[in-house]
């Protein structure tokens, strides 16, 4: 299977680093063909300007926008990778979205109905956050993480969701939470594989 990574975070020797090396020797143990773009690493610029908004609407993108969406067509399965901050995506990933999820790519309207043109493309986010699961449910963050970026983003563009890790606490994981998602991260692979 095609597998694409969108990884998002400056830091070399962060938890969600740890997280994407796991992920791809996951993939590579089963002979998948992977390709990550490390957005920090290639030093994407994040910023929607108007010339970018002009061209879309002319059904035209930048050169580097091309490049992400020919990864983005290329792959079956696509992974993000990111920690939440601000209770949100980071500017870098948030960006990456307004730039390359551009209309008459990830999405379109047909008679004012609105069709995600990424269908038949699978995705697992991966998320980390400080808060406990406990503290994001009594103030319903978890329910507005799922409305702004499960439905308002990725089905929305037509994804199929196959799952949608939160990381909990990250900023005080120990080894044993971090294999524990290692396991679980594994067994979705391997179910998403098998499904097909």
């Amino acid at each position: 299977m095609r597998h694409l990574i969108i990884y998002a975070h400056p830091n070399e020797n962060s938890l969600n680093r740890s997280i994407l090396n796991h992920v791809t020797e996951t993939l590579q143990s089963e002979n998948h063909d992977i390709k990550i773009r490390d957005l920090y690493h290639l030093n994407f610029d994040p910023v929607l300007s108007l010339a970018d908004m002009q061209k879309q609407y002319s059904g035209k993108v930048s050169d580097d926008v091309k490049e992400e969406q020919d990864y983005i067509s290329w792959a079956e399965q696509v992974t993000f990778i990111y920690p939440i901050w601000w209770t949100g995506l980071p500017a870098i990933i948030k960006g990456y979205i307004d730039r390359v999820f551009s209309y008459g790519f990830a999405y379109r309207y047909d008679q004012g109905i609105q069709k995600g043109l990424l269908k038949g493309k699978k995705t697992v986010i991966i998320n980390t956050h400080g808060k406990s699961h406990e503290e994001y449910k009594h103030i319903e963050m978890n329910k507005a993480l799922t409305l702004t970026s499960d439905h308002g983003i990725f089905t929305y563009c037509g994804f199929e969701i196959i799952r949608h890790f939160f990381f909990d606490k990250a900023d005080k994981a120990t080894s044993e939470d971090l294999e524990i998602w290692k396991e679980q991260i594994q067994n979705t692979y391997s179910q998403s594989v098998s499904n097909i």
